[in-house]
């Protein structure tokens, strides 16, 4: 994640614990044949303010991957903006929940599969009912998430990012629970977040429910017990294993 210029990983989407440099992790991300990278500036919709158009550059220039970028995004043209500047997808969170109709607009202007939502997920109360959560997690918006994701996809948009907030950086896996219900209500691309803590993760996540997008921060960004911060990523090989139980 984006936070005051630098690249920052969370846990349960607090206590920022800083990374390094975003363009420097580009070019280690680049060495290490990243399927995609994600970035989504933290800052820019709880504080209001506008997407980082320079560093959004700077961003796609470097990368040699897909890109998406989220962070501050309520408008067509900001959609255009950023995927003009190299950009292959562009996320939202809450402006989709404060206008629906962006993206169906979105996908329009710059097509459906360059408009990602993301659905950040809290469980509480009695029951630990899951509720559809926007600016950092801080605000619950009272939507189910599986019928928001549903409704998302009626919209036009191409891809749901799925995001536990209770599991982000824990590195305990993945909402398997969760996961299945929305993949049931959703026939669009899916990729989820939050929990991985190694690839025997993925690797359940990959057996259950095939072809999905299997994302992870702190897996790919500490190391050890200590959390040490070190960039790492699959060999070409260990994605190989993984992917041959997709069936």
């Amino acid at each position: 994640m984006l936070h005051e210029g630098g690249l920052y990983k969370t846990t349960r989407f607090g206590s920022p614990k800083y990374v390094g440099d975003p363009l420097n992790a580009v070019r280690i991300f680049n060495e290490k044949e990243v399927d995609e990278l994600m970035f989504v500036d933290i800052d820019a919709s709880s504080q209001n303010q506008e997407p980082n158009y320079k560093l959004i550059a700077n961003l796609a220039n470097e990368c040699r991957m897909p890109l998406c970028y989220g962070g501050g995004v309520k408008s067509v043209e900001q959609f255009d903006r950023i995927i003009g500047l190299g950009v292959e997808k562009v996320s939202v969170s809450s402006a989709f929940v404060e206008d629906p109709n962006l993206a169906s607009r979105a996908a329009s202007r710059v097509g459906s599969q360059s408009v990602v939502a993301v659905v950040d997920v809290k469980k509480g109360g009695i029951f630990k009912k899951p509720a559809v959560m926007v600016m950092n997690g801080k605000s619950n918006t009272g939507l189910d998430p599986i019928a928001w994701a549903s409704k998302l996809q009626q919209l036009g948009v191409g891809e749901v990012v799925l995001n536990s907030v209770d599991r982000d950086g824990e590195m305990k896996g993945y909402d398997l629970d969760l996961i299945g219900k929305v993949r049931e209500a959703i026939s669009i691309p899916l990729t989820v977040l939050g929990g991985a803590g190694s690839l025997d993760d993925i690797q359940k996540l990959v057996n259950r429910f095939g072809i999905i997008g299997a994302s992870a921060g702190s897996l790919f960004v500490f190391k050890g017990k200590y959390r040490a911060v070190l960039i790492n990523y699959p060999n070409r090989e260990e994605k190989e294993r993984l992917l041959s139980q997709i069936h």
